[in-house]
């Protein structure tokens, strides 16, 4: 499942995250991809110890939760802290699946990545090329989205960036550990909760609408892991 959420940042939030990105410190991405993605990987990362960088990353995960189409979505039990990456003119990473298993920094704990989420902080205009392109079971997916909206999509997705070919693209991204492992499993149940949402909405809580909301959450039961 592909989704785009909007606005999950407002402008003004996007232009105080750049404020302190564009003034901070940033590295080589390369040196945080695997060794054969590292091959492929050609942008900078804001640089996880520099003291800017705890509020900023925290900002993104407060942001993300309190869309519910984003926990409907992801339905998530572990959030990795957001990084954040910058791609110059030249600058792309090719084809590439996410390490399965990543380390918070955090508290040490391995996390299971199963959904992959980038959230954009340059305006479309202002950059040439880096599109995020999404390859699935239905084709490829070019993605570049406003500043401040999010893509959200299977960790075992294979994906790439285009080469910018003119301004940079920044954006924010992160990988979540879902309480429902199985990528199919949860499209359905955000299919069904989409389904619940717009019937309540017309119809009221119904007895069937209840009932059909008990199977909702039994099947989180059933399959939360």
């Amino acid at each position: 499942m592909l989704l785009h959420i909007p606005e999950v940042l407002t402008k003004v939030q996007v232009q105080e995250l750049r404020r302190i990105l564009d003034a901070g410190a940033w590295v080589d991405g390369a040196g945080t991809a695997g060794p054969l993605a590292a091959e492929s990987k050609r942008n900078a990362q804001f640089s996880t110890e520099s003291s800017d960088y705890p509020p900023l990353s925290q900002a993104i995960v407060t942001a993300l939760e309190r869309q519910p189409l984003f926990v409907s979505a992801a339905l998530p039990q572990h959030i990795l802290p957001p990084m954040f990456n910058r791609y110059a003119v030249g600058n792309t990473y090719g084809n590439h699946v996410d390490n399965a298993i990543q380390m918070d920094r955090r508290s040490g704990t391995r996390v299971r990545t199963d959904v992959s989420v980038t959230v954009f902080l340059s305006e479309p205009e202002d950059y040439e090329g880096g599109e995020l392109v999404v390859d699935d079971t239905y084709g490829s997916h070019e993605v570049k989205l406003p500043a401040g909206d999010a893509i959200v999509y299977p960790s075992s997705s294979l994906h790439r960036v285009e080469p910018v070919t003119a301004g940079a693209r920044v954006a924010s991204f992160l990988w979540v550990q879902s309480l429902v492992s199985d990528a199919w499993q949860r499209s359905m149940l955000f299919d069904l909760d989409m389904t619940l949402l717009k019937l309540r909405s017309q119809l009221g809580n119904t007895e069937e609408i209840v009932a059909l909301t008990g199977h909702y959450h039994n099947l989180i039961r059933q399959w939360a892991k």
